[in-house]
């Protein structure tokens, strides 16, 4: 069990566990499974032999674009040799995996992205190899009488036509290139206190997870149920998956509302703790359905009031309590108040509807006053209390109670409505763009009234004083200057698992003379086809051209080609000349023409690439991959980021993470770029709270603040905040990276 957990260690962290070094010449300490000397070798013969077998593997990783640290060779090499065999085995597997390299990239062009053909002549040939064909030339010619021709039915089209060892042949090896990705791994310590590190760091985070970090802390929480805990969990998603584990081997469940209950109901059946989506509940056993309705009959004992939560999830409940069974419990009276409330049997009004009917009684006060009682539900409600207010003294009372609140609100809350307001001081009539949980995100006309500035600025000055009352001063602060436009993880939901992934609005520097997008999926059950494509807008959003199956050629690059079916895997690319490209934007996209969805195939990722002119190489390069991310969301079609060129004629990418609803079938570029380019508008044109405004509230007057160079270290312990963790620094610092970045944000 352990063993299949060292993975999570390697991607969260990217350092790779060790067993105990040797503890003195001669001697090596246990270190677990994989590290005994062979049978009949005595365990020091091999002991510190794995100086060529560390060389080895870091020639091995090099190959997909990662290394040893220093320290992390030094390590490996102390140990036997058979030992980092072991190790390297493992990693290689993980890291491959993280970029995208553990499946074959076949293009339909084997010499992509050179001699691509014009669609129209493409077309062409699939055309008269069709017609040569004594199997396919009749029913092709009955379709050329037609007028119409399905290119579906051409044998060539869509289909490889030559093996992946083919392509390889075809290809010129990759140079080198000092702008090749390198990312750094380093040393971790024994398997079994990083996985409870790991535990701890991702049940204790102040936001809530994405969908594969919640399954990674349900898998941990498991084996670290009955170890240690942190000192507290104040996400309620994260808190419904450390109950799973904890009510499995019989430990206290921490529950203190009805939805806790309902969340852990949806654990257990492995459905969406969140409850954005239906879960479709499972039959309990006999001791799990006590428990839940033992819990349920303790919380409401406990509180009565808290039945009012009940009706916001009406419909779960009522299909939980055809689990549960309550009325065979007699002995729970409590508990089944709980479906009664559910059924509409007993009135429980809902803390919510209590705050509505004052608001529609004009009674603005009043609400003001009950919702200080919920300092989170307050602080989502400012903006619409402000609009509402009519009088000097209302506004004033808003915003007296949000000061006088702000020290019970999450840290998180505090951020998000900062950012927020930030952008209400755009004028009205802009875009106004909603983003759900899964990612789906629609636009329309922000209609709302103006938030008065004075009120407004008054709000921002209270949330950036808790905030910097919250955040640690360390006296040595070392920034790398390219994180600081990375936007901060408000929510793990607003960004997607893989390599290099940033959170939603996050933008990073865009460098090399080629720019290269891949997509690869591997169908379930259905046949399917997802569609690479690249909308190039100008600077005012309107369309300039595009590449995609029905562009394969333009001035700017090349596409590789259409793949219409995956049951072993499919590959396409776009491989575009940054100096050529026309307009202000280049947006990615992946659309599916037919069949399973993102969250339907076995597998499907998305990514880029970038080289200088002179690379060569195959049209997949792990070493020259800047981004691979998982392509799992509702919707069908997903826009992972958009390239923006600045004035100075440099390129961007802002991280997007969305999706849009799109038709069942036959999504094309050409007839979702207007949709695309009114959300693109919206969200590039917002400001997000970035790391920048956190170094900022962090640099007090005790502070050195040092911008890092990417060479000089540091001569004693500091705290570095950057993309990428440097090779070495001083013994007692503290890193942040985009894998804990979540850190950052204060309770």
């Amino acid at each position: 069990m352990i063993d299949r957990l060292e993975p999570l260690v390697l991607r969260h962290t990217f350092r790779v566990p060790l067993p105990t070094a040797p503890s003195g010449e001669g001697t090596t300490a246990p270190v677990g499974e994989g590290s005994a000397a062979p049978a009949g070798e005595d365990a020091t013969a091999s002991a510190g032999q794995g100086a060529v077998a560390a060389r080895q593997f870091d020639a091995a990783l090099l190959t997909v674009g990662f290394k040893l640290s220093t320290e992390l060779t030094e390590r490996l090499s102390a140990l036997p040799e058979e030992t980092v065999v072991r190790i390297a085995g493992r990693t290689l597997r993980t890291v491959r995996e993280l970029v995208g390299d553990h499946v074959r990239h076949n293009a339909y062009f084997i010499n992509f992205p050179k001699n691509v053909p014009s669609t129209e002549d493409f077309w062409m040939k699939c055309l008269l190899d069709a017609l040569g064909d004594e199997k396919t030339r009749d029913g092709t010619l009955a379709q050329m009488w037609t007028g119409v021709v399905n290119l579906l039915s051409l044998p060539t089209y869509g289909r490889y036509q030559h093996t992946y060892a083919e392509l390889l042949a075809a290809q010129d090896e990759l140079i080198a290139a000092a702008g090749d990705r390198i990312t750094v791994l380093h040393p971790g310590g024994d398997l079994a206190d990083e996985l409870t590190a790991l535990y701890l760091a991702l049940a204790g985070s102040t936001t809530p997870l994405g969908e594969e970090h919640q399954s990674d802390l349900r898998a941990l929480a498991e084996r670290c149920a009955e170890g240690p805990q942190p000192e507290a969990i104040p996400v309620r998603e994260n808190r419904a998956l450390v109950n799973q584990a904890r009510l499995k081997v019989g430990s206290d469940l921490l529950l203190d509302t009805v939805t806790d209950v309902l969340r852990l109901a949806c654990a257990l059946s492995d459905g969406d703790v969140s409850l954005l989506a239906p879960t479709r509940f499972r039959s309990p056993s006999r001791p799990v359905r006590r428990a839940l309705l033992a819990a349920l009959d303790s919380v409401v004992a406990a509180s009565p009031a808290k039945l009012a939560d009940v009706a916001v999830h009406r419909e779960a409940w009522k299909r939980l309590g055809e689990r549960l069974h309550p009325h065979e419990y007699p002995h729970r009276p409590h508990a089944a108040e709980v479906f009664a409330v559910a059924r509409g049997e007993r009135k429980a009004p809902s803390f919510d509807g209590r705050v509505e009917e004052l608001l529609a009684a004009d009674d603005l006060l009043g609400a003001v006053a009950l919702l200080r009682s919920a300092p989170g539900k307050l602080f989502r409600a400012l903006d619409r209390l402000l609009r509402t207010a009519r009088t000097q003294e209302e506004r004033d009372a808003v915003v007296a109670a949000a000061e006088q609140v702000a020290p019970e609100v999450s840290g998180r809350v505090v951020l998000s409505v900062r950012e927020h307001l930030h952008n209400r001081a755009r004028e009205t009539g802009e875009l106004r763009v909603f983003v759900n949980g899964r990612g789906r995100a629609w636009v329309t006309d922000d209609e709302r009234t103006a938030v008065g500035p004075v009120e407004r600025d008054r709000l921002i000055a209270v949330l950036d004083d808790e905030t910097r009352r919250r955040l640690p001063s360390p006296e040595r602060l070392l920034v790398d200057p390219e994180v600081l436009d990375v936007a901060l993880p408000l929510s793990g939901k607003a960004t997607a698992a893989g390599l290099g992934v940033l959170p939603r609005g996050s933008l990073s520097a865009v460098e090399g003379e080629l720019l290269r997008f891949f997509v690869y999926w591997k169908e379930t059950e259905r046949r399917t086809d997802f569609d690479l494509s690249a909308l190039m807008l100008n600077a005012d959003y309107s369309t300039n051209t595009w590449l995609s199956y029905t562009s394969l050629t333009e001035v700017e690059g090349e596409h590789s080609g259409d793949i219409t079916e995956a049951p072993d895997g499919a590959s396409e690319f776009i491989n575009l000349r940054l100096g050529a490209v026309r307009g202000a934007f280049v947006v990615p996209q992946v659309n599916i023409f037919s069949g399973e969805g993102f969250e339907e195939v076995e597998e499907s990722f998305f990514g880029f690439m970038l080289r200088e002119g002179e690379q060569r190489g195959r049209p997949f390069e792990p070493r020259t991959v800047r981004m691979k991310s998982e392509l799992r969301g509702a919707g069908r079609v997903a826009l992972p980021l958009v390239f923006l060129r600045g004035d100075d004629g440099g390129w961007r990418a802002k991280w997007l993470h969305l999706y849009l609803k799109g038709s069942p079938s036959a999504n094309r570029v050409e007839e979702n770029r207007v949709t695309v380019a009114t959300l693109l508008r919206g969200i590039v044109e917002r400001e997000q709270l970035t790391v920048r405004h956190l170094v900022g509230l962090m640099t007090g007057e005790g502070t050195t603040v040092t911008l890092w160079d990417g060479e000089t270290v540091p001569d004693g312990p500091v705290t570095y905040i950057g993309l990428r963790r440097p090779d070495e620094l001083p013994e007692g610092s503290l890193i942040v990276t985009p894998e804990n970045l979540r850190d950052l944000i204060p309770a």
